[in-house]
């Protein structure tokens, strides 16, 4: 079948068809359609099946990306569903939200000017087609462990162990103090890149597999750590981090200065169906409003999109750095000026202006230096500044962790100099036996993909120990 790939030489890229930014302005629902299995088959056999795959390389979990797309050019779809699933617990999402113009499709080695494969709408496609089908199974152990896991956080790294261990045998219970599973896929990410329906397809598969999941309970309030470790043989720690940076600064306390997940959750809850009377005072609503977003990440472009959907009246994004320099996708950075957003490089907030309630932001003007041990160019302030209108402000500016020793009274949790918990890398244990971590909580705000990666390595690891009774905890 080798005269079905190597494709690229004459058939041209193409990504899945987009709607028209007028028409996704009006609603949450998704922007892409659906590759049909034509065209994912054409699609997929423009890979090169080179011998050294750098979108295997750059993928955080190593997916097998040239076998499945050879498989889905050769029509053999339940095939390359499961080689898909072998190596991530949500392909369908990660499709779907994967930066994958900075990780697999950005490292494919096909030369520019013919345009990488489009790995994520082709994963996305397999995963959709698989549900179609029936091929998406609830996990099923080959017998039963008497072990019970407790999970501490029901968002991709914590449902991605969840499912490894249930396969495993155990008997698996997340909590989680959200009413219902996915946490940021849920509550972070919008409809319009992920529609919730497929998070909730995976809840109701889970639990029919047989993983019991406790939702409304929050460690610290509604029951101990040292309550939830005494149930269970081994604990894993996912929740996450969700406390927003704040910015200061000369009127940082005025009314309608807010923090971007306040902002995200207000909104997804809204689309649930949910009450939610932050959105229904205006508050958590842009509806009408002049509103700037701070911040140059993903959450930043969330923001914008949302507010655009929302009906804002003008929308304006500030970053300190300029576009080549940003950290988020340049696929969601063209996504939001096609609807509108209007993006303002090199500025960054000096001051926000308003008696009670914030009327605008002055900015500062900045220009690039030299390079920062991040890689990217270093900002100076200059002498120019300018003032936008704003009604309201979202605050995108990223993630810490929350003091979990402190919250639940668990002085044993050993937290690094930036507030995540402190593991052993090799073994992902805490220094308290028996108590893994994986996910943000450990290595920081990142990506989804990442905490499925780490929620997996976990699940493996946690395996090892309760199989060995023993394994060596965390670093001093």
């Amino acid at each position: 079948m080798a005269d079905r790939m190597l494709q690229f030489v004459s058939l041209a890229q193409h990504q899945p068809d987009k709607r028209a930014s007028s028409m996704r302005r009006e609603d949450f629902a998704e922007i892409y359609a659906d590759f049909d299995p034509a065209q994912a088959g054409a699609q997929s056999s423009r890979c090169s099946q080179c011998g050294v795959p750098f979108c295997q390389v750059h993928c955080p979990l190593a997916n097998n990306i040239p076998d499945w797309l050879k498989l889905t050019a050769e029509n053999r779809l339940q095939e390359a569903y499961e080689v898909s699933a072998a190596t991530n617990t949500f392909p369908e999402i990660c499709g779907r939200i994967c930066p994958q113009d900075r990780l697999c499709e950005g490292n494919c080695v096909i030369e520019k000017g013919f345009e990488s494969v489009t790995i994520g709408a082709v994963e996305r496609f397999i995963t959709d087609h698989a549900w179609e089908q029936g091929w998406v199974t609830p996990p099923r152990p080959r017998q039963e462990r008497p072990q019970s896991v407790g999970i501490i956080g029901a968002g991709p790294g914590g449902l991605a162990a969840a499912e490894r261990l249930r396969t495993l045998g155990y008997q698996v219970h997340v909590y989680d103090r959200y009413d219902r599973v996915g946490g940021l896929m849920i509550y972070g990410i919008p409809g319009f890149k992920l529609e919730k329906d497929v998070v909730l397809r995976r809840w109701k598969q889970f639990e029919a597999g047989g993983i019991q999941f406790h939702l409304g309970v929050e460690l610290g309030r509604d029951l101990s750590f040292a309550e939830l470790r005494a149930r269970h043989d081994s604990v894993l720690i996912a929740t996450g981090v969700y406390k927003a940076r704040d910015i200061g600064g000369p009127g940082a306390g005025l009314t309608g200065i807010e923090a971007a997940m306040d902002f995200l959750t207000a909104s997804n809850r809204q689309g649930l169906g949910d009450d939610v009377p932050d959105f229904r005072s205006g508050r958590l609503n842009a509806a009408g409003k002049r509103v700037v977003v701070i911040g140059g990440g993903d959450t930043a472009m969330d923001c914008v999109r949302t507010a655009v959907r929302q009906g804002a009246a003008s929308v304006a994004c500030l970053y300190r750095r300029d576009r080549a320099n940003m950290p988020g996708s340049m696929r969601e950075v063209k996504n939001a000026e096609e609807e509108g957003v209007q993006f303002v490089w090199l500025s960054a907030p000096e001051a926000f202006l308003g008696d009670d309630r914030v009327t605008g932001v002055r900015v500062q003007r900045m220009r690039l230096g030299l390079t920062d041990s991040s890689g990217r160019q270093a900002v100076e302030p200059t002498d120019s500044r300018v003032t936008l209108e704003a009604d309201l402000v979202v605050k995108a500016l990223g993630f810490d962790p929350e003091d979990l020793p402190h919250l639940w009274g668990e002085p044993g949790l050993e937290v690094s100099r930036w507030g995540t918990l402190k593991v052993e890398h090799r073994t992902q244990m805490t220094a308290m036996p028996g108590v893994f971590a994986a996910g943000d909580i450990v290595r920081g705000a990142s990506l989804v993909v990442w905490a499925i990666r780490d929620g997996r390595d976990a699940a493996a690891r946690m395996h090892t120990y309760m199989q060995q009774g023993t394994m060596q905890v965390a670093a001093e």
